[in-house]
């Protein structure tokens, strides 16, 4: 595959977005933020890239709601780590997200493309 224009194919999230993504990122096991912001970006085909300045905000207002908790670890690096994972009601949380999320693709889809509907 051909490396890919960075520039030209990053896609600004909303963070709305950005906290589904992150709640599905961790829906695999805990994750320090590094690894969640590489997880998100490899999983997207390198088309989204989610800042430092972005991630570690998200992460802290997802813990705020109750929806992340996190413990200490050494990482890959045997660096001193905050390693964050779902808890139930963020487990419950990005099943609405999902549900959610797939309403707002169908419609936006029906309103971009109004002929396949018929």
């Amino acid at each position: 595959m051909p490396p890919r224009d960075t520039a030209s194919n990053q896609i600004e999230l909303m963070q709305g977005t950005l906290d589904m993504l992150i709640l599905r990122t961790l829906q695999w096991g805990p994750q320090h933020g590094h690894g969640i912001g590489q997880m998100i970006r490899a999983s997207s085909g390198d088309v989204l890239q989610v800042e430092h300045g972005s991630l570690y905000p998200a992460l802290h207002r997802l813990e705020k709601k109750g929806w992340l908790a996190y413990e200490w670890k050494a990482s890959e690096s045997n660096r001193r780590a905050k390693y964050y994972r779902l808890t139930p009601a963020g487990k419950k949380q990005l099943t609405q997200e999902q549900s959610r999320w797939n309403t707002l693709v169908a419609t936006i889809a029906r309103i971009m493309d109004p002929a396949a509907e018929a």
